[in-house]
């Protein structure tokens, strides 16, 4: 089959491009015949994902948006694989060209800001159906900024884009969460289909496996890996490690991997917690290259996502596993539907989220040696459901039906 893969770099940026470059080699060698299609070439410092030497690329920045669709219209592709554009007008243009399968990696036209949550008068998911009441719960409930014209550019973005995705014949997601959310918007519940999401194996061959077993002499060991925004909930991390280590009776260290708007606030929030609690020891490691991952999650004694927001999957949760890397995470979005209670980590009740609650969450997986372990090998075991042969094998019959419809 001729798969045109539509995306907005044609760089590794974030999980979107490391997805594509996990999985385009996988589709060329089930024979399939790959080309990218692409707005940007940015930024310049990051690796280039994966193509197959001898595949077509076409970049809107290079020949502006007409004569990139042209090349891709007269390369006659059987599908195209849309993984989201900056160009919503673009986004609506490409399923006019060939059958269409869009990627739903996150809230792509069913909220304003994208973050599906009221901050105000404390964080709470949002499950309202995108429409124009949404304006009048946007400042009320601190969706996003507070310039009017941003706020009502933004809507009518979100809006084409949710129209947009009305001409493409099928949506994949990776949870049931994000499944129901676009039936929700009115799409049948026959064009959106969970299919199994891969990770890939980082300890593949390692010998670290299982994760470091904790130790009573020495400080257990917590990973934070993502970006750092006010959604992510790094301040609230950071008074759940204060307080799991006092209820632990023993230090605790905190490494925060990734960088963002927030992280000099989590930085003076950490020092301030340092300063009165010598058992907690917080550090800053900066952006995490992938060529550093392995050592990363090899180093730690347990994976924190204290998301705020609902989190559309947690891809980080699962490559901590495949290190036997237990996860604490706080019940939102489609979480639980890796992270599984007891299993191969806790969730901490998310109504509302508190650091009273994560820390409980750390402290039952941290209390005890031997159910450390447990959930050690609970979190190698679910891992390994998340293979990328399996997320292959779905793809592939979604692309057969689609292209055949």
């Amino acid at each position: 089959m001729r798969i045109a893969v539509v995306t907005w770099s044609r760089r590794k940026v974030g999980g979107i491009e490391t997805y594509l470059d996990l999985t385009l080699p996988l589709l060329a060698e089930r024979g399939h015949e790959i080309a990218l299609w692409h707005e940007k070439d940015v930024p310049a410092n990051r690796d280039l994902i994966w193509l197959p030497g001898n595949a077509k690329e076409w970049c809107v920045g290079d020949l502006g948006a007409g004569g990139a669709l042209r090349n891709l219209r007269e390369w006659k592709p059987d599908l195209i694989y849309s993984h989201g554009l900056i160009e919503s007008e673009l986004e609506a243009a490409i399923p006019e060209i060939a059958p269409a399968v869009f990627f739903l990696h996150q809230y792509h036209g069913t909220c304003i800001s994208g973050g599906k949550t009221w901050k105000w008068p404390r964080v709470t998911p949002c499950d309202r159906q995108f429409g124009w009441p949404c304006i009048l719960h946007y400042y009320p409930h601190r969706c996003g900024g507070w310039h009017p014209l941003t706020m009502l550019e933004m809507f009518a973005s979100q809006s084409r884009r949710l129209d947009a995705l009305r001409g493409y014949r099928a949506l994949a997601t990776h949870t049931e969460h994000m499944r129901k959310e676009y039936i929700q918007h009115g799409f049948e519940s026959e064009r959106v289909f969970k299919i199994p999401f891969p990770v890939r194996n980082f300890s593949e061959g390692d010998a670290s496996y299982p994760a470091s077993i904790v130790s009573d002499s020495e400080p257990s060991k917590l990973l934070f890996l993502g970006r750092m925004d006010y959604l992510k909930g790094g301040t609230v991390l950071i008074e759940a490690v204060r307080a799991a280590s006092a209820q632990l009776g023993r230090p605790l260290s905190l490494t925060f991997g990734g960088d963002g708007p927030e992280r000099q606030t989590w930085e003076a929030a950490a020092a301030e917690v340092g300063t009165t609690n010598p058992d907690v020891d917080i550090s800053f490691t900066g952006w995490v290259e992938s060529s550093e991952l392995s050592r990363v999650y090899s180093d730690a004694d347990l994976l924190v996502l204290p998301s705020l927001w609902p989190e559309p999957f947690g891809m980080v949760g699962i490559e901590a596993g495949c290190f036997g890397l237990p996860s604490v995470a706080f019940d939102v979005g489609g979480i639980s539907e890796w992270l599984h209670d007891g299993r191969n980590g806790r969730l901490a009740p998310a109504d509302p989220p508190s650091a009273t609650g994560l820390a409980e969450a750390i402290v039952d997986c941290l209390r005890d040696r031997s159910e450390y372990q447990r959930l050690s090998e609970g979190a190698h075991e679910v891992a390994q459901h998340f293979t990328p042969s399996r997320h292959i094998d779905a793809l592939t019959d979604l692309f057969n039906q689609t292209a055949a419809k």
